[in-house]
């Protein structure tokens, strides 16, 4: 069961934040990322914030993304389990709201607000 996560982050370091692979449909690839903390999801799981997640407002959870903060290069892999963000946020340029824990590996907390760019990951593909 530790293979899965191992697998994507060895793919998100080799594959770098060059990747421009437009996400699935008329999805933004490039906008602002914000974190979140809920007590359950809309997938249906409880929230936990110390894992790599991300709401958006498609519903195709359990698809893996590459997410990179564009400002300074880093890059993680989330899985998505939630839904969001608002609508009302969605059109100001937030395309993804991300777990606590996985916007800290891009940014300080404190900012709040990163612009990001995020493609679709397809394991097994080559």
């Amino acid at each position: 069961m530790l293979r899965y996560p191992i697998l994507l982050f060895c793919l998100a370091i080799l594959s770098g934040c060059q990747d421009n692979t437009p996400v699935a449909g008329s999805y933004p690839t490039q906008g602002l990322a914000s974190w979140y903390n809920v007590g359950h999801t809309a997938s249906g799981e409880k929230y936990r914030g110390k894992e790599f997640t991300c709401a958006m407002r498609k519903r195709d959870f359990g698809k893996y993304y590459l997410v990179c903060n564009v400002e300074n290069n880093k890059c993680i892999v989330v899985r998505h389990n939630d839904f969001g963000p608002a609508m009302r946020l969605f059109r100001q340029g937030r395309i993804i709201d991300l777990s606590r824990h996985a916007f800290s590996k891009l940014a300080d907390l404190k900012k709040g607000l990163i612009r990001v760019r995020i493609g679709e990951i397809h394991p097994g593909e080559q």
